[in-house]
Parts: C-alpha cells; structure tokens; sequence
C-alpha cells in the first residue's frame, strides 16, 4: 500500500467524503470506491435480542450494516445527533457495543474482536473469510495468529478445529477418541499447550510513554475508530497515531 494510498483513505475517513457510510467509521474498510462494512462488523450475535435492538436502533435507510455494504448506522449507535456529519458520542459507542453490536456494526470493538493480531501471520489476517472462521483446517492456526479476525480474542490463541467438539464433552474421556480430541477437541477437552497466548497478550503494550503522533488530525480519527479499524496495519496506526492509538 503506497503513502499516497494511506493518506488519502484516512482524509476520506476523516471528512466521510463520497461514501454513503459517514458519521462513524469503525468496523469498517475502503474498498477502492467507499467505506463498507468488514466482515468482523457482523460477525457477533446480539447480547439482547435482533428484534429489541432494530427498536432501539432504526436504520435511518432501512439498511442494516452487513459485510461489504455500506448502509449509514444508526444514528443512536454512535451519537445523540439526529443527522450526519455527527460527532461520536462515546458512551452512545459503549452502549450499542455492549447491547446490540452486530445491529450497529460494531461486533470489531467487542472484546471477542479487538485485540492485535501478531505481526507476521502465517496467512493474511485481513482475508479471512466465515469459511476460514469455522473450518478445522484454519481454526487453531487463526486462533494463534489472526485471533481479531474470527472473534477469539478471549481464547488465549486455544479453540476447538472442530466446532462440534462441546456437543458432547464425554468425547474427551471416550477411550478410542483421545487422538482425535488431542487434535480437534483441544479447548473443549483442555488439551490446549500450557504456553499457547493470545496474540493480543503476546503483542501487549508495557511500554509507559509514546512517540509523538506524526498528524495532528489523530484526534478525530480516533473518534471515528482509526486506532481499532483492521484496515488500517498496527504499523500506519503507529507512523502516524502512536501517542493517541497508545501503541509503543
């Protein structure tokens, strides 16, 4: 990715410029044309119900966040204006995270989502699909590498490869079964090496101060979700936001 490229997509996320997604712009990734909705938007479940939270929070257009669309959220998920361009609000951020994150297209800044995925993966964080996600061949692998990605922040880096395995835990004593749970059943059966580590633990800031941010519009991109928006690399958050996105 040229400089150029970098620039002008945090100038079009600062301004909402061209793209029908303008008031907030977390959980979400510039495809060439527009900001659309990453798949890690929508990729958690409600804490209350869909039904209660499409009461609480009414599409302004009808059109809910989704992966690759671009549907302006509602305005309640972020803010207590009533149009855009609308400041963030952050504790109207919290309470639609803590609610109703997948209606609000905010499954990226659960705890599940949001943590660092390690810096030189052995497949590409960014393009990992819902496929990949539930597959036994990806799942440890990501798990370990790109835990942001499928939601397994909180796994410290152990999952099951086969998502069935907690459907009947007396697999993990069954006799004839050990070499298969060893391999597939590891979280459900606590299999999992006593050194595995999330990558948000093994990549963890214990630093105490930060460089000086290199842009002096850091502020407003954070409040539009620069420093947790996977699109952009730990690498351009830290060149251009290190002080404000509190990265070492």
């Amino acid at each position: 990715m040229s400089l150029f490229f970098v620039v002008v997509s945090l100038l079009a996320m600062a301004s909402g410029a061209s793209a029908v997604i303008s008031g907030n712009y977390n959980c979400t990734t510039y495809n060439g044309t527009a900001f659309v909705y990453t798949p890690a938007a929508v990729a958690c479940s409600n804490v209350i119900s869909d039904a209660s939270c499409q009461v609480l929070y009414a599409a302004p257009n009808t059109l809910y966040p989704a992966a690759g669309n671009d549907a302006e959220r509602a305005y309640a998920c972020y803010t207590t204006a009533t149009a855009t361009p609308a400041a963030t609000v952050n504790d109207m951020v919290t309470a639609a995270i803590s609610n109703c994150p997948k209606t609000c297209g905010f499954c990226c800044a659960t705890s599940a989502y949001s943590c660092s995925n390690v810096a030189y993966p052995r497949l590409t964080c960014s393009t990992i699909t819902a496929a990949q996600c539930a597959s036994s061949v990806w799942r440890t692998i990501i798990a370990e590498d790109c835990p942001a990605s499928c939601g397994f922040c909180n796994d410290g880096g152990c999952v099951d490869a086969v998502t069935s395995c907690a459907n009947d835990i007396s697999i993990c004593t069954t006799v004839g079964m050990q070499d298969f749970v060893n391999t597939y059943c590891q979280k459900t059966c606590s299999r999992c090496s006593s050194s595995t580590t999330t990558a948000s633990s093994a990549s963890s800031s214990t630093c105490t101060s930060y460089n000086a941010d290199s842009s002096t519009s850091c502020t407003a991109w954070a409040k539009n979700g620069f420093c947790t928006n996977t699109f952009y690399t730990t690498a351009q958050r830290k060149a251009y936001c290190a002080s404000t996105c509190k990265l070492c």
